[in-house]
């Protein structure tokens, strides 16, 4: 982390501010920092090729995630020009347009904010090593987690990998900085601090520009920018205090709308967070719940900045990669398509397929049943999420599948096995959610839809729905696949079981 002299006088003419996960004007670190160290500013972004170009290799050509970047910046764009300024966006790959951006400039330092995943980090190496090499200054600020990963470690000196314990260090600290650590970061901008429109600008690119189609659209309820952030807070300000009591239940309009906003910077983590721990502090059951979301994206954070092996397909905990996981790329499509005869999994996965959203609660079932009903290895779940999810963060993602198949850090045991006729019933009782997802199951009553198979032929009959044609029925059957989970996991049972009864399991996090 870069280190900056709060108190300095502006040292140079022109800084350079690097924008990639932190798409906003207020509440910047980096642009924080470099108002103080320049007299001037210029801000970029860099649709980098290094990133955008795997997805086009694997086809994916309609990514609301590129959407959602580009009318961001538009936005960004909108608010600078006001100014008499304007925002520089390029496409490349990053690692070599931004210092040759900042070359062509003269800039005397480039500041953006540090990124924990390992390619991400390889990249800022290599743009750190070209400035240094020109001469020029390279800041990287903490950001996109409330406390750095390194802040926090255990009595013994080492990185947490057990979320209760961690959150609990968390708060501790949180009580200590106090402001310091939640304090806005202000960003005072004007005409004279900000770099003019130069001739030679480029437009801003369009996503068909570079090789994805138009048009494809944003789901219901999102916005982009800073303005769509606001909207969100607002509107889920009068359901915080409900939230700790109803976020489980994807029929309700329960869950903050935020997730995106976090991935992609439009709004800053530090001002949640503020508003969570005041709101909490009054006693807001839902704001202590929703403030430990937000620690749980510290936390995967800190486990993948201090393990950044499993980013590259191994678990966290190693006895794991000793499982053998079915091959049945039949199964694994029809998860991916929504058609595997259990409602409540079909009508999340053909959910995140039409819109790139899916509820938290849905993530663990669709996740449970993925590699506990299917016996399919979790990294195939993790690669489809990346995706297709809109609010995908390496991070999150990543300890999010490794809880559900038990090989991650504070992962549920072995042994527990969602039954996702249950996870119906309890979270969806009257099936509205599933109606919305499934029409052809819109007929069926309260009981039937949790399970269409034990419908009776009358109850079919009058839903007007065919099992096998109009619906599939269930590719696996739960009980069965329960008991060879069992046995498929036998090889690292006496590691897990002796980990289990060392410590409490904890709660999944919001973020996964």
């Amino acid at each position: 982390m870069s280190h900056v002299d709060p108190d300095a006088p502006a040292s140079h003419e022109l800084g350079l501010v690097w924008l990639r996960r932190d798409l906003r004007l207020h509440d910047h670190t980096a642009l924080h920092h470099a108002l103080r160290s320049c007299r001037r500013v210029q801000l970029v972004f860099v649709f980098d090729t290094d990133i955008l170009q795997p997805l086009l290799d694997q086809g994916i050509r309609a990514d609301r995630r590129v959407l959602f970047i580009h009318l961001s910046l538009l936005e960004l764009d909108a608010a600078l020009r006001r100014l008499g300024a304007a925002l520089w966006v390029l496409h490349g790959s990053a690692a070599q347009a931004l210092p040759q951006l900042a070359r062509r400039l003269g800039a005397a330092a480039v500041f953006t904010h540090r990124d924990y995943e390992p390619q991400a980090q390889q990249r800022d190496a290599r743009v750190a090593g070209e400035l240094a090499g020109a001469g020029i200054e390279f800041h990287a600020f903490d950001d996109q987690v409330l406390l750095a990963p390194e802040l926090l470690r255990t009595g013994q000196g080492r990185p947490y990998s057990v979320f209760t314990p961690y959150k609990n260090a968390w708060l501790a600290r949180m009580r200590s900085e106090g402001a310091r650590a939640l304090g806005e970061r202000r960003c005072e901008l004007s005409p004279q601090r900000l770099l003019p429109v130069p001739a030679q600008l480029p437009g801003i690119v369009q996503p068909d520009g570079m090789g994805f189609d138009q048009p494809v659209s944003l789901p219901t309820g999102i916005d982009p920018g800073s303005s769509g952030a606001r909207r969100a807070w607002e509107a889920f300000q009068s359901r915080l205090d409900d939230y700790a009591t109803q976020r489980d239940y994807p029929a309700l309009d329960a869950t903050s709308g935020l997730s995106v906003h976090l991935r992609f910077g439009t709004v800053s983590v530090r001002e949640l967070a503020r508003r969570a721990w005041e709101a909490a502090e009054r006693g807001s059951a839902g704001a202590q719940v929703w403030l430990s979301e937000l620690i749980w994206r510290d936390f995967y954070a800190q486990v993948l900045q201090h393990r950044p092996d499993v980013a590259g397909g191994r678990s966290f905990r190693p006895e794991y990669d000793r499982i053998a996981w079915e091959q049945a790329p039949e199964l694994l499509q029809a998860w991916c398509d929504g058609r595997t005869g259990y409602p409540l999994v079909d009508a999340a996965m053909r959910e995140l397929s039409r819109s790139g959203r899916m509820h938290n609660r849905l993530r663990m079932v669709v996740a449970s049943f993925l590699c506990k009903d299917l016996g399919l290895d979790w990294r195939l779940g993790e690669a489809h999420f990346a995706r297709c999810l809109l609010d995908f963060d390496l991070a999150s993602n990543n300890g999010g599948w490794q809880w559900a198949s038990s090989s991650g850090c504070d992962a549920q045991p072995w042994f527990r096995i969602f039954n996702p006729v249950e996870q119906s019933r309890r979270f969806d009782p009257r099936g509205q959610y599933i109606r919305r997802q499934l029409p052809e199951l819109a007929g069926l009553d309260e009981r039937a839809i949790h399970a269409p198979w034990l419908a009776t032929p009358a109850q079919l009959q009058a839903a007007s729905l065919r099992l096998g044609i109009d619906y599939p029925l269930p590719v696996v059957d739960h009980a069965q696949a329960r008991q060879r989970t069992l046995q498929r996991y036998a090889v690292v049972r006496d590691d897990a079981a002796q980990a289990v009864a060392q410590r409490k399991p904890a709660g999944q996090g919001d973020l996964f």
